[in-house]
């Protein structure tokens, strides 16, 4: 698929570190990437963050005044109704009004998820959002997409179908798995076991001759490799999320306090920073920027609360990727979609 310049809307006032940090991200992936950036937000503090950095890139990037953001003590729904001119909705509103092609956030979540179902809208059959995150496996080169975790706490067998429709999607296209292997995140590999969710999901799952399902993945198959899409719901794949981000950040914690110390620390790390560098990237989420927020029509990337510079600019990458790859056509044009939405009298999908 062919490269195309992106229009990408940022959130500049979301995040732990905004907007210093999320400006530091998008002036790389500027200088970087094929992208124009939009930084949204409070126009005075994005330009002090801007003149901090000496760039000659700066014409890729622009300034659109946001008024407030939504907090993250506050209801995601009553926090974007009230604050209709917060960085949030701004930015959602450029993709609405075709002036971005995607939005990037590392503001309150929740709010992102609502802003892009109120001002975007859902894909025609899709019921419910997904946020699906990438992991990476232990097959050096290989990756699983999780979906859901953290948009539906509660979720029904045709929402879980329908993600991992989704995750298939992208799958095949932006993350190059010709064939792509569904799993369903189960307590067991028998089609007998689990809850009544998963039990429910799972006869969906084989009868849909459209999704290569290929049976119940456990907690440990998640990262092995066997699998390339894992479908959840949003409870336990958020669970799941925060667990594999902390087992990273102790792994590498412990990477670093391991390495001997003086000069034949030195020397040793010097002889296998290549290695370390690589381990790092497989292994720290910083890495991946974000999770997609799948079913939405607009491509949306929603980034850690904690992320700094280098998260945002993968954030950019990560939503430049579901642009040029056409994510939301493919999902749009897959006729089991389609099929799905027509067949919610079915007896399975009640």
């Amino acid at each position: 698929m062919a490269s195309t310049r992106a229009r990408i809307a940022v959130d500049a006032m979301g995040g732990d570190f905004a907007p210093q940090e999320i400006v530091a991200g998008a002036i790389r992936a500027a200088a970087e990437l094929d992208v124009e950036i939009l930084l949204v937000g409070d126009p005075d503090k994005i330009e002090s963050s801007l003149k901090q950095h000496t760039t000659p890139n700066i014409g890729k990037i622009e300034i659109v005044a946001a008024d407030g953001v939504v907090e993250m003590h506050e209801e995601p729904i009553i926090g974007i109704r009230r604050k209709p001119n917060s960085s949030i909705n701004v930015a959602m509103n450029l993709v609405k009004q075709k002036r971005a092609d995607a939005v990037v956030s590392a503001g309150h979540s929740g709010a992102a998820m609502a802003a892009a179902s109120l001002r975007l809208g859902r894909l025609k059959g899709i019921d419910r959002p997904a946020i699906g995150a990438v992991f990476p496996t232990m097959l050096a080169g290989k990756s699983v997409i999780v979906l859901d975790v953290g948009a539906n706490v509660d979720s029904r067998p045709k929402y879980l179908e329908q993600f991992a429709l989704m995750g298939t999607v992208y799958s095949k296209y932006v993350l190059g798995v010709e064939e792509p292997k569904v799993g369903l995140l189960n307590i067991g590999e028998e089609s007998t076991k689990g809850n009544d969710l998963t039990l429910r999901t799972h006869q969906l799952l084989v009868a849909n001759s459209q999704i290569p399902f290929i049976g119940n993945a456990e907690g440990r198959d998640v990262l092995s490799g066997q699998f390339d899409v894992i479908v959840c719901d949003g409870f336990i794949g958020n669970i799941l999320l925060k667990f594999a981000e902390a087992v990273g950040n102790i792994m590498l914690q412990i990477l670093r306090e391991e390495l001997p110390q003086g000069l034949r620390g030195q020397i040793g790390t010097a002889i296998l920073k290549p290695n370390l560098r690589r381990i790092k990237q497989r292994m720290d989420h910083a890495e991946h920027g974000g999770a997609l927020l799948f079913g939405v029509a607009g491509v949306c990337v929603i980034s850690h609360g904690s992320s700094q510079a280098p998260s945002i600019y993968n954030a950019i990458r990560l939503a430049k990727e579901a642009i040029d790859n056409q994510v939301l056509e493919r999902i749009q044009e897959n006729n089991a979609i389609s099929e799905i939405a027509s067949a919610n009298s079915d007896e399975l999908l009640q």
